[in-house]
C-alpha cells in the first residue's frame, strides 16, 4: 500500500493489471457426434414445424373440397346413376344441359330472385348503416338486434314467411285486401313467388350487411366529415361524396358475395314451395340452379347431370370473381390517373 502511494506521488504511472488468464479451448466437436445431430433436428424443426401447423388446413381441404371438386368434374363426364356404373359420355352431359328447357328455366329464375333481392337488400343494408352510423340513444341495442334476422334459422323464418303469404288466410293477402287489392296467389304464380322468397332473403341477410358497411364506415376519417361540412354539405351530400367513395371496396365486396349468395340459393325455395319444393313450384316457377341440380342428383338419380349443373355454378361463380377483380383493377387505375392528373396540374 506504501509502494503504490509513494508511487503514485512521485508521478510515475501506476503499474497495468494483470491479464486475465486465458480461457480454456471449447472440446472440439465429433463428426457424428451429440451436437451435429442436434443441430440438424433443430434445423428441421425450425424449418417443419410451420408446416405442420398448417398441414391440418390443407388436409381439410384436400379431403373435403379439392377431392369432391375432381370428383365432381369426373362424374360430370360419365353417365352415372344411384347405384350404377359410371359409362363414359365426354361432354354429352353438358350439352344436354345447353338444349334443355329445365335448365334455362333455372337458370333464369337464380338471375331474377338474385336481382330482386340482391339489390333491395345491399340498399336498405347502406342506408340502415348510415343510421346506425350516427351517435342515437340505444344504437348498441339497435346493432345486435339488425343480426338476430341472421341468427334466426332458415327453416323456421321460411315457414313463418310462407304462413303470411299464404293465398287464402296469409297476413299479407288480408292486408292487401283492407286496402282494396284483390288477393295474390304467391305460391303458383311466377313473379309473386319470386318476390316473396326474394323478401325471406331481404330480411335475413340486410342486418348482416349493414354490420359489415357500418364496420366501413367507422373507418372513414372524420376530418372528411368536418371539411365537408364547413364546406356547407348537407348530411346527404356528405353521404354521397364522402361516405359512398371511402366504402366503394366494401361494397364492390358485398355485391359479390351476396350474387354468390343467390346463385346458390337453395334453401329458402326448397322450404317455400312444401311438397313441390323440389321442382320449384307446380310449373318450376321459382326453380334455381341448386334445386335443378338436387332433382337431378337425389330424386332423378342422373348424377353426372347433377354434377355438370354444379360444374356450370362453378364457372358463373368464377366468371362473377373475374368481374369483380377486373372491376377492382379499373377503379384503381382510375383513380390513380386522376392523382396523377391532379399532380400534374
Amino acid at each position: 500500500m506504501a509502494t503504490s502511494v509513494s508511487a503514485a506521488t512521485d508521478g510515475s504511472s501506476p503499474p497495468d493489471p494483470p491479464e486475465p488468464e486465458p480461457s480454456p479451448p471449447a472440446p472440439a466437436r465429433h463428426a457424428g457426434g451429440g451436437g451435429g445431430w442436434r443441430s440438424r433436428l433443430y434445423r428441421w424443426d425450425l424449418k417443419a414445424t410451420p408446416y405442420a401447423f398448417v398441414s391440418p388446413f390443407f388436409l381439410c381441404f384436400a379431403a373435403f373440397g379439392l377431392f369432391p371438386l375432381v370428383y365432381t368434374g369426373w362424374l360430370s363426364l360419365h353417365r352415372v346413376e344411384l347405384g350404377g356404373e359410371a359409362q363414359w359420355r365426354g361432354f354429352d352431359n353438358y350439352t344436354g344441359l345447353w338444349d334443355s328447357d329445365f335448365f334455362w328455366n333455372a337458370l333464369a329464375n337464380t338471375f331474377t330472385i338474385g336481382v330482386i333481392s340482391t339489390v333491395p337488400q345491399l340498399l336498405m343494408a347502406l342506408g340502415l348503416a348510415h343510421l346506425l352510423n350516427y351517435k342515437l340513444r340505444g344504437r348498441g341495442f339497435f346493432r345486435v338486434a339488425v343480426l338476430a334476422p341472421y341468427a334466426t334459422s332458415i327453416a323456421a323464418a321460411t315457414l313463418v314467411f310462407a304462413q303470411l303469404f299464404n293465398s287464402d288466410y296469409g297476413l299479407i293477402n288480408t292486408a292487401l285486401g283492407w286496402v282494396g287489392f284483390d288477393p295474390v296467389d304467391w305460391e303458383s304464380s311466377k313473379w309473386p313467388a319470386q318476390i316473396a322468397i326474394s323478401v325471406i332473403v331481404i330480411w335475413r341477410w340486410t342486418g348482416y350487411n349493414a354490420l359489415i358497411y357500418l364496420a366501413a364506415m367507422q373507418a372513414v376519417p372524420q376530418d372528411l366529415y368536418e371539411a365537408a361540412s364547413l364546406d356547407g354539405a348537407s348530411r346527404w351530400r356528405q353521404f354521397i361524396s364522402v361516405t359512398i367513395p371511402s366504402i366503394r371496396p366494401t361494397i364492390l365486396f358485398t355485391i359479390v358475395v351476396s350474387t354468390i349468395g343467390a346463385t346458390q340459393l337453395f334453401g329458402e325455395p326448397m322450404l317455400y314451395g312444401g311438397s313441390l319444393g323440389v321442382s320449384g313450384g307446380s310449373g318450376n316457377q321459382f326453380q334455381t340452379l341448386s334445386l335443378l341440380m338436387y332433382e337431378k342428383g337425389w330424386i332423378t338419380g342422373a348424377l353426372g347431370q347433377a354434377s355438370a349443373i354444379a360444374w356450370v355454378m362453378l364457372l358463373i361463380l368464377l366468371l362473377i370473381g373475374a368481374a369483380r377483380l377486373l372491376v377492382a383493377r379499373l377503379n384503381r387505375e382510375t383513380g390513380e390517373t386522376r392523382k396523377t392528373g391532379g399532380t400534374t396540374t
